[in-house]
């Protein structure tokens, strides 16, 4: 994090990209290697005003920290790459793997038909990078369409750790108010102090419920209008469904809703489809399968195989308007990286 000069001449910048509350992000050339890459500047934490003392540590904001600890540790095809980190005494620069696109911005663009082998090759992409997290103890908390990040050649790579955070320790107490709340698994809305990989894959199950509708699947106003939105598609959880559900600090108590079955709500998709789908979108989060299960359903290698990334559509180009919004929508740091597994087959 030293040789701030010499570090800030061999990143040339190329485009400003935009401005968050903490950060200023441009494109870059790296003169060393010649690769396009995405510069984040962060002011140091006595630079701004955040209100407390406790949200920084040696002088960087605590959100910048973690991101930067995490994925220095973090190297896989479907994770952002962190490439390079250089500081002063007022900023800290990140510089990430350039990523052309996300995929709100795929779902969004009316112009692109998502093919089922499309929509399994983005959320097998997905699955592949979050087993991984998940298995170096490691929740990311914020999964969502614009925090999966796709490169030129189609790779799409989870960005965005802001808000991960290790796990492992059976009493350790965490705080609930994270995930984005139309991918917010209910023990969160709940109130739930002690949760696991399984608000990951609910929110998996989000993105994949959209990849199939093309808008959000469970788009509440507030947390009690997406808790009635979830009883209203998976009906109303009790003991007999979810052991503990009414002990969780924030429960509350809902009209009887019976539930919808997905293939009324998905009518297009298929039983294996609906099958994952199903699992990772279980009221109970004892109840939901891993990643590791869900690689391992049928869906992933019945037909259609997954379209290999170089394959999948391209949105149309961003105007400068576009690419400003997407990267600063959010406050934290973020990004992703390549390449799929050999474990399955796919289309040629």
């Amino acid at each position: 994090m030293f040789f701030e000069d010499r570090k800030q001449k061999r990143y040339e910048k190329l485009d400003f990209l935009g401005e968050g509350q903490f950060a200023t992000v441009y494109k870059a050339r790296d003169t060393k290697t010649g690769n396009i890459v995405a510069v984040k500047k962060v002011t140091l934490i006595f630079q701004i005003k955040l209100g407390t003392r406790t949200e920084a540590k040696d002088g960087i904001n605590r959100t910048a920290l973690r991101e930067i600890k995490l994925l220095q540790e973090l190297k896989h095809d479907n994770i952002i790459g962190l490439l390079d980190v250089y500081g002063h005494r007022s900023n800290v620069s990140l510089v990430f793997d350039f990523m052309d696109t996300d995929l709100e911005v795929v779902i969004k663009d009316t112009n692109i038909v998502l093919t089922p082998a499309h929509i399994k090759s983005y959320i097998l992409m997905t699955l592949q990078g979050l087993e991984y997290l998940h298995m170096n103890w490691i929740l990311h908390r914020d999964i969502k369409p614009n925090n999966l990040l796709i490169d030129e050649n189609g790779v799409l790579k989870i960005g965005d750790f802001g808000l991960a955070k290790q796990f492992g320790s059976p009493t350790r107490i965490y705080t609930h108010q994270v995930v984005t709340r139309w991918y917010r698994a209910p023990e969160l809305l709940f109130g739930a102090r002690m949760y696991g990989t399984g608000v990951d894959v609910w929110a998996v199950g989000c993105v994949l419920a959209e990849l199939l509708l093309r808008v959000p699947f469970l788009p509440g106003d507030n947390d009690l209008d997406q808790l009635s939105k979830i009883t209203q598609a998976f009906g109303t959880p009790d003991e007999k469904k979810w052991p503990g559900v009414t002990k969780l600090p924030d429960y509350v108590t809902f009209k009887y809703q019976p539930g919808t079955a997905l293939k009324d709500i998905f009518t297009a998709a298929t039983d294996d489809l609906l099958e994952v789908l199903g699992k990772m979108l279980q009221l109970n989060p004892l109840a939901r399968c891993t990643c590791t299960q869900a690689l391992q359903m049928v869906y992933f290698s019945n037909k259609p195989y997954p379209t290999t990334p170089h394959a999948l559509p391209r949105p149309r180009s961003e105007t400068q308007t576009d690419l400003q919004k997407r990267l600063t929508s959010g406050k934290r740091i973020s990004d992703s990286l390549s390449s799929m597994s050999k474990r399955l087959r796919f289309d040629k």
